[in-house]
């Protein structure tokens, strides 16, 4: 993906309008759960309480949710001179490369294919992407940037690049990388784990 499009920040189907609320007590929360954590860490043999891991849990959560309210309303205010939404960006963004199948973008995204359906429809209505058939799958057709969306992803890329580079002042290149390390493994972890049991 062009450096211009990583960043994975939109919900298509409004995936972090919860964000805000959380991020509003996330600081208070933070610190309870701190406090929690500290106060019953250490189980024998000095592995983590299950309440001070629950606690570790829900931290993750929530820092988790406000960041995805942060990032969407960075990445809104970078699409918008370009014409596009932080969803139209992100969307566009997965088939830079090549063209994808709203399924395989769903997967990509982690979001239900509903959702992306909608978006790759505005897209095409729009003349931002089309649809083009699929070797491999003769119903499910691959959507495509066209030219015009190209360009419009293209016009987000100084605004993306200053971002990058206000970030990386703040936590180090090497801060920066780590974090984005420490999310993937994250990702890729809960990926393997079966659903939680009530």
């Amino acid at each position: 993906m062009a450096a211009e499009a990583r960043v994975g920040t939109g919900a298509p189907d409004g995936a972090g309008a919860g964000a805000g609320a959380a991020g509003g007590a996330g600081a208070e929360a933070d610190a309870e759960a701190g406090a929690a954590a500290q106060a019953g860490a250490e189980a024998p043999g000095g592995a983590l309480s299950v309440r001070a891991r629950q606690d570790l849990l829900s931290r993750t959560a929530l820092g988790v949710f406000r960041l995805n309210g942060q990032f969407l309303t960075f990445s809104e205010e970078l699409a918008r001179p370009a014409g596009l939404t932080a969803a139209w960006w992100q969307v566009l963004g997965a088939v830079l490369r090549e063209p994808l199948p709203v399924a395989g973008i769903a997967r990509t995204m982690g979001i239900t294919r509903q959702s992306v359906q909608r978006v790759a429809d505005l897209l095409a209505a729009k003349g931002l992407a089309e649809y083009v058939p699929n070797p491999a799958h003769r119903r499910a057709k691959l959507l495509r940037p066209t030219e015009a969306g190209r360009a419009a992803v293209a016009r987000i890329g100084p605004g993306h690049a200053s971002l990058a580079t206000r970030l990386a002042a703040e936590l180090g290149d090497e801060g920066l990388a780590e974090t984005v390390r420490v999310l993937e493994r994250l990702t890729r972890t809960l990926d393997t784990l079966p659903p939680p049991q009530p």
